[in-house]
């Protein structure tokens, strides 16, 4: 029988810790979690039954939350929610309705993982080998010809990877290894994480590790990530005397980046994590999501609190050589954002960010991160 989810150790407070910030933190929690709870639908599911990934990521929050209370003790609001998750899942394990197979699936897996319940764990086992299923490979199969080999995209009609699929994918299967920890359990076909890193090196402003004709020398873009090779979504700059078209870095991206390469196990004194983290310094703040504006703003200060958590930053030395204590002001940052009724979201609509379950969900999600390191 595979193991049961790693139980959570309480967390001592860190050297020099911020008490009040933590209260204060504790309260918007608080305050998010009755919206989100006040907002479910007695079907079970949040927002919408056709993408079940709306649903998982409030099942995430309420299993982060500091206490352990809706762990320890998962009320009917919570037991509606996952028998919503679960039969919403298909005969090949995927987690979804009609599309967006992979993005479902594996928020899904992230939601069914952090329950820590052992009668999951069939599920969890069926939905990774869909995910793992999902892995692109055009071109001649086993060799890594094109740029976008390596990656997982939304699957269904959409075949080609893209950034944040991938990181999906390899955040859901790092989040539920537990039901693999041994050689009996273990999947019959495991990731190709070598294929993973080269198609997440095609998606870097990085002329050392990547030739690709788009990639920018410009040391505005070096070291950051696009959506997917040949294509950003902060657009690019094209040169007057050449035509050449070099795509811009931006922030969300970027951090989906430096995400991923910790989760495929890239070391961190790796060429291509030093160069995105330099990207990072350089163009941190939480007034936009860099080169995207106001567009995507909660993914990106969720992306930034999970990936420099997952970094071991506690302070980011920024370009001029300030150190950012990033956790106090990211906190701050989003406790000025919430809303009245303890919700949050985007005046801007890209990406589903006038969606208030997804938006409340990535604020709580961070700043449940920001509790533990206070």
């Amino acid at each position: 029988m595979a193991a049961d989810a790693p139980k959570r150790a309480p967390i001592p407070a860190p050297s020099g810790h911020d008490e009040s910030l933590r209260h204060e933190v504790q309260r918007a929690i608080d305050r998010g979690i009755a919206w989100l709870l006040a907002n479910q639908t007695t079907n079970g599911w949040w927002s919408t039954p056709d993408h079940p990934a709306i649903t998982a990521l409030p099942l995430v929050v309420l299993n982060g939350e500091p206490s352990g209370k809706f762990l320890k003790n998962p009320p009917p609001a919570v037991q509606r929610a996952y028998a919503f998750l679960l039969a919403s899942a298909k005969p090949d394990g995927g987690i979804y309705a009609t599309n967006m197979a992979n993005y479902n699936t594996s928020l899904s897996v992230l939601a069914l993982a952090s329950a820590g319940r052992p009668e999951y764990t069939p599920a969890i086992r069926k939905a990774r080998a869909f995910i793992i299923g999902t892995q692109v490979d055009f071109g001649e199969k086993g060799q890594l010809d094109t740029p976008f080999d390596g990656g997982v995209g939304y699957g269904n009609k959409y075949s080609h990877s893209d950034l944040n699929n991938t990181l999906v994918a390899l955040e859901a299967l790092h989040q539920s290894k537990f039901v693999v920890a041994d050689a009996a359990t273990a999947d019959t076909k495991g990731l190709n994480f070598e294929a993973a890193i080269h198609f997440l090196k095609n998606c870097q402003n990085l002329p050392s590790h990547n030739n690709q004709p788009w990639v920018s020398g410009d040391e505005a873009n070096k070291g950051g990530f696009i959506y997917y090779p040949g294509n950003s979504m902060a657009g690019g700059v094209t040169n007057s005397a050449t035509g050449r078209v070099a795509l811009r870095s931006y922030g969300s991206a970027s951090y989906a980046g430096l995400l991923s390469y910790v989760y495929a196990d890239l070391k961190r004194d790796d060429a291509r994590v030093t160069a995105v983290m330099d990207w990072l310094r350089a163009n941190y703040t939480l007034d936009e999501n860099p080169g995207m504006g106001p567009q995507g703003l909660y993914y990106y200060l969720h992306l930034l609190t999970k990936g420099l958590t997952a970094a071991q930053v506690d302070e980011l030395e920024t370009k001029g050589g300030k150190k950012v204590k990033w956790r106090h002001e990211v906190a701050l940052r989003l406790m000025n954002l919430q809303k009245p009724d303890g919700s949050w979201m985007n005046d801007n609509a890209r990406w589903w960010e006038k969606e208030a379950t997804l938006t409340t969900s990535y604020s709580l999600l961070s700043l449940e991160l920001i509790w533990r390191g206070l």
